[in-house]
């Protein structure tokens, strides 16, 4: 069992690596679709290509190094100058990423699930190729004169290790790619094979001295071993001309006396090495692919075992804050200073423990530009990505759940944001419109952006949409923000008519959805024919959060601290001048607040003569949560509810105090939601 899982090892890390060469692939080509003439990112391409096809080929996805083969050829005249970058030939590479998808899901990765998908856009790379280039070569003897002067000949020599077999690489794969850059010739060094008692048929004995007529340079020659050029015995040099012809008399593989025998050799060597090649899982080595350089700066780390870490580091703060509690009445100075320090320690582990979580904003920005350039092609609009704050950094589950929000705010800024050229030409607009994608540092939190050019959002239809569809009542006052925020309820839409991108009246909604179970926010702000401005407020991290504990008589209740403006005490005359009604005056702001005794049908205590106020803040509105005691901040590690308690929607988790008692973190927009507080958000009466 434990074989078969290091051979799934190699087929996942090299699966993982070629999803990130494809995401980073697809923005490069976008990029030079801008560029048509960066001759950096034309190499990245091609060296991308050739990464694909050799690890492909590697590890068994046989497949994938087939097709990819005619897509490096064509990037490789594109680098020589020989093919123009055009529109077609992005469209072309990009659904051959897409191509390429679809087969690392294969379960059989030799046999493609949509063959006839690569056959056609194969048949379409080989129209950017001559005649002759767009079929695999065959070795040839025979090189005319004219081919001589433009070809060199190179001379190598090639020892793999002697386990190269057992970290998924087969060495005639390797000597195929020399084959199909020119004339080659191959003769098998076999002077290492031992006895047959000492045979290990798992291991690589064989050599190859190898003539290679080209007209590739010798960065090509090396790009075939790029991969185990650590682990190999490998020279390459260049032979001269009068060198060069010494070869060609006499051949390397055969002469007229021993041609069909040496023939039979090669073949038969071809085979063993092949044979040998197909190791046994139970014998395959833990190890990496590739040997490291001693100078590497970073290394890939499954992200459950990450997970696990930020648990155990959360568990060490539970801990540390109990300890903390245990000490804090003894006078020993030296203890309480080791508890101290511990604590330092801990706040630093915590902190880079958190920190290694955190990715780039930009890994999913970068997605988005694909998802632009396609739509404008099916809408018919011409649109332009522009993102900002792209190394803003983010806690890795909050960037996996963000991703699909981001799309269907997209796809509705292009759909009924952006207007047509025409339309936009009518209006003194230019015909290209523009999305802006922004992610900035604000606090604990980190606000993302998605801003348009286009016709705005009307309040008069949105509202009358709501109306007909009875998810408002008439007369309702509702401030313009509250009207924007109407586009979020299940099953509103103001489309026309239904299309492939929009119109259903699903997406918005799930959107809001996944924002409220992050503890986030949503801001619209919208002028008509200028555009429209989407905020999003997002913490960092859903590990730890830093948290205003409460209670109310033994019960302990968290608040995020991000989502708390401050507290006040709620006196007796607060509440006589009130009139029955659940407001507060504070700074000359009526704030309606809700009492969480009443809430969770916790029993009135008379023995509490003074009750506390949390003031939070829901978009631009304030409401304040009443509280026995407010006790003060602490780090708070998030807990999930067990799943008895899952349907409960006032909670998004729970948290151990350092007294050891077990604390609720409140989930404030649902509190609110649930509250039965929105006609006071709107009740503008004075008292």
């Amino acid at each position: 069992m434990r074989a078969v899982n290091n051979l799934d090892i190699f087929t996942n890390t090299f699966k993982e690596e070629a999803y990130e060469l494809l995401s980073e692939l697809e923005q490069s080509l976008l990029i030079l679709e801008e560029e048509p003439e960066n001759s950096d990112l034309i190499a990245r391409i091609f060296r991308a290509m050739h990464t694909l096809k050799g690890s492909g080929n590697m590890f068994g996805f046989v497949n994938i190094g087939r097709f990819t083969h005619n897509i490096e050829t064509v990037f490789d005249r594109v680098r020589d100058g020989k093919v123009s970058v055009t529109r077609e030939l992005i469209d072309l590479t990009l659904s051959a990423c897409d191509q390429i998808r679809t087969m690392l899901e294969d379960k059989e990765p030799g046999i493609p699930r949509d063959d006839d998908r690569c056959m056609e856009i194969s048949s379409f790379f080989k129209k950017f190729l001559p005649e002759e280039e767009s079929k695999v070569k065959e070795p040839s003897d025979k090189v005319s004169t004219e081919e001589k002067q433009k070809h060199v000949t190179y001379r190598i020599s090639f020892q793999p290790g002697r386990d190269v077999f057992n970290y998924g690489t087969n060495p005639i794969y390797l000597l195929d790619e020399l084959y199909e850059m020119g004339s080659c010739t191959v003769t098998a060094k076999r002077e290492h094979i031992p006895d047959l008692e000492d045979y290990n048929p798992e291991a690589c004995y064989t050599g190859w001295d190898i003539i290679l007529n080209t007209d590739k340079d010798i960065n090509s020659i090396k790009d075939v071993f790029i991969f185990i050029e650590d682990d190999s015995d490998l020279n390459i040099e260049i032979l001269d001309r009068e060198e060069s012809d010494l070869f060609e008399p006499v051949k390397v593989h055969e002469t007229e006396d021993n041609k069909d025998e040496s023939q039979l050799e090669i073949q038969e060597e071809k085979k063993q090495v092949e044979r040998s090649a197909e190791v046994s899982p139970e014998k395959i080595k833990d190890g990496p692919v590739k040997r490291q350089d001693e100078g590497v700066t970073s290394i890939r780390v499954p992200s459950e075992k990450l997970d696990k870490l930020v648990n155990l580091v959360g568990e060490i703060v539970i801990n540390q804050a109990q300890v903390f509690q245990a000490v804090s009445d003894i006078q020993d100075l030296a203890l309480r200073a080791s508890v101290k320090k511990m604590e330092n320690l801990i706040v630093d582990l915590r902190n880079m423990t958190l920190n290694i979580r955190m990715v780039p904003i930009g890994t999913i920005f970068g997605k988005f530009r694909r998802l632009v350039r396609d739509l404008s092609k099916d809408l018919g609009k011409e649109v332009e990505l522009i993102t900002e704050g792209d190394d803003t950094e983010l806690d890795k589950t909050v960037i996996e759940r963000l991703q699909d929000p981001l799309v269907h705010l997209i796809r509705n800024s292009m759909d009924h944001g952006i207007e047509d050229p025409a339309e936009r030409k009518r209006k003194g607009k230019p015909g290209g419109g523009k999305i802006y994608l922004r992610a900035i540092h604000s606090g604990a939190e980190v606000l993302i952006k998605i801003s348009d050019d286009g016709k705005g959002l009307r309040r008069e239809p949105i509202y009358a949409k709501a109306l007909s569809k009875g998810l408002i009542t008439p007369g309702k006052e509702m401030s313009e923000s509250e009207i924007y925020n109407l586009i979020f309820l299940p099953g509103f839409s103001t489309a026309a008519q239904v299309t492939d991108v929009s119109g259903r009246g699903v997406g918005m909604d799930v959107v809001k959805k996944t924002i409220d179970a992050l503890g986030g926010a949503i801001e619209i702000e919208s002028k008509e024919d200028l555009g429209t401005d989407i905020t999003l407020k997002l913490p960092l991290t859903l590990a730890i959060i830093e948290g205003l504990v409460a209670s109310i008589d033994d019960d302990y209740f968290v608040f995020p601290l991000s989502a708390v403006e401050r507290n006040v005490e709620l006196t007796a005359t607060d509440i006589e001048r009130a009139h029955g009604r659940h407001i507060v005056k504070v700074r000359d702001q009526i704030i309606p607040y809700i009492k969480l005794r009443e809430t969770f049908n916790i029993k009135p205590n008379d023995a509490i003569n003074r009750e506390q106020i949390v003031i939070t803040r829901m978009n631009e509105h304030k409401v304040g949560f009443v509280v026995d005691k407010v006790i003060g901040t602490q780090q708070t590690v998030i807990k999930s509810l067990n799943r008895v308690f899952q349907k409960v929607r006032l909670f998004s988790g729970a948290t151990i105090l350092g007294n050891g008692r077990v604390a609720l973190i409140l989930d404030v927009i649902q509190l609110i939601k649930d509250g039965e507080i929105q006609n006071l958000l709107y009740d503008k009466r004075k008292f």
